[in-house]
């Protein structure tokens, strides 16, 4: 076995926890993240705590939160203050590598080539910023050519990392970052395979989906079933080049996405919202050669600048002084008992399909094992009891019955902001601070 295990980190994009199969999803077919989810670590609440694109990479990338690293929106650049991912992982010795969608550049283009001084420490490179034109993808290398992706692009991006893990699979520990685009909306453009799998007729929306969305809802997720079934495929192909390989012991797998994605639930859409559709992401970690191959459950949350050092601690490498996050090796090892962190949620800038002309709104709140509370800038705004609401339909905020219950979450959450130096101000306010122009939307400016 290697001193430090090989790392592939696999993510979608906006794919809910509760869509997956091993979660208790009846109507979506993931075989191989169920076979996974049987033999490795699984974490039940997985929390993507900004959730949306650039925010979460962010995070991904720093182990920071968001007002530090201060890419509070999408299509604006992270800065180098931070040791990165990949920068931890080269000091200790690994190759590194990343393909696919990157979408922290924010140099106002969505397609533009990125110089390697933007890309964090990653050394192999295929990548775009940003597209969801899933069979007619772009992607550069190290030189300013854009190339393309045969076909649909996420199947074309697993053929290259398996690609990769095969070169590289005796030679010294690598970090490879696999970022698939799906199953992001537009959700019809699965390949055609993978769409047959699912009849809209027969498909049930989650109980909060008001039912004048029961039709609409039904055909999304037709098509956002079929994408996830895609990803599940290419997550086979993947283990399977990792066994064939021979380094199935070496290596850490994980499997997760950025976000969730409402899908009509409270009659909302997509994603920046506080509801658990939203900021529940799927999360599976396998490495046989530490934790063996049986399931292991992590109830307690987990939030985004979490993994970083998660990562680096269980490679027994050291996490940089710049990380905010919190490693969970203790807790995965069985070195510390599970406890019921609070991981913090928030929306410091609502945009696009959440801007505040679309009822968008700043909120910070905290989702533990059992409950989700969160402020607005008027103040209570949500307080669920997730464990008899699963679906939190049941908005406790105010109730007299719950009053305790609400000032000790709300001491909770405001201990957090004051330790974060979050003095939780309007979404203007930190747009101006850090130099971002936006539209009527919020939406900082960018072309295709």
């Amino acid at each position: 076995m290697h001193c430090q295990p090989n790392v592939i980190f696999i993510f979608s994009d906006q794919q809910r926890a509760q869509d997956c199969g091993y979660m208790g999803n009846p109507d979506i077919k993931t075989p191989n993240m169920d076979a996974l989810a049987e033999q490795c670590v699984v974490f039940k609440i997985a929390v993507s705590g900004h959730p949306v694109c650039s925010p979460y990479r962010a995070s991904l990338l720093t182990g920071q939160y968001s007002l530090t690293h201060k890419v509070i929106t999408n299509n604006v650049c992270l800065g180098n203050e931070a040791v990165s991912l990949a920068q931890a992982f080269k000091a200790g010795g690994y190759d590194t590598a990343y393909i696919g969608k990157w979408h922290i550049d924010g140099h106002g283009s969505r397609s533009s080539f990125i110089p390697r001084e933007r890309r964090q420490g990653f050394d192999y490179w295929k990548v775009l910023e940003c597209t969801h034109d899933y069979n007619n993808s772009y992607y550069y290398g190290d030189e300013n050519i854009k190339l393309k992706w045969d076909g649909y692009d996420a199947e074309a991006q697993t053929r290259c990392a398996q690609n990769y893990i095969k070169q590289h699979s005796r030679k010294k520990p690598f970090l490879l970052v696999l970022s698939w685009g799906p199953p992001h909306n537009p959700y019809e453009t699965a390949p055609k395979k993978f769409k047959a799998l699912y009849d809209p007729a027969v498909l049930t929306p989650r109980p909060n989906v008001p039912w004048e969305l029961t039709e609409k809802t039904k055909t999304e997720l037709a098509g956002y079933y079929a994408h996830i079934s895609a990803l599940d495929f290419y997550l086979g192909e993947i283990i399977k080049t990792i066994d064939e390989a021979g380094i199935s012991e070496d290596t850490l797998l994980v499997f997760t996405s950025d976000h969730g994605d409402m899908l009509g639930s409270h009659g909302a859409d997509r994603k920046q919202h506080p509801w658990d559709e939203s900021i529940l992401v799927p999360f599976l970690l396998s490495y046989p050669g530490l934790l063996g191959r049986k399931q292991q459950v992590i109830s307690m949350p987990i939030n985004t600048p979490d993994i970083m050092p998660t990562l680096l601690d269980i490679c027994d490498l050291p996490i940089p002084a710049t990380v905010e996050g919190t490693g969970y090796r203790p807790f995965i090892t069985g070195e510390k008992e599970q406890n019921d962190i609070a991981a913090l949620i928030q929306c410091p800038h609502p945009f696009g399909e959440f801007s505040k002309l679309d009822g968008g709104r700043e909120y910070r709140g905290i989702r533990t094992t059992r409950y989700t509370y969160t402020r607005d800038l008027k103040g209570p705004w949500l307080l669920y009891d997730n464990q008899v609401d699963p679906y939190q339909m049941k908005n406790l905020v105010n109730a007299a019955a719950y009053n305790d219950l609400q000032k000790t979450l709300d001491r909770q959450l405001l201990k957090i902001l004051d330790e974060h130096s979050d003095k939780f101000l309007t979404g203007e306010y930190y747009m101006n601070l850090f130099g971002y122009p936006m539209n009527s939307k919020g939406v900082v400016p960018y072309t295709p």
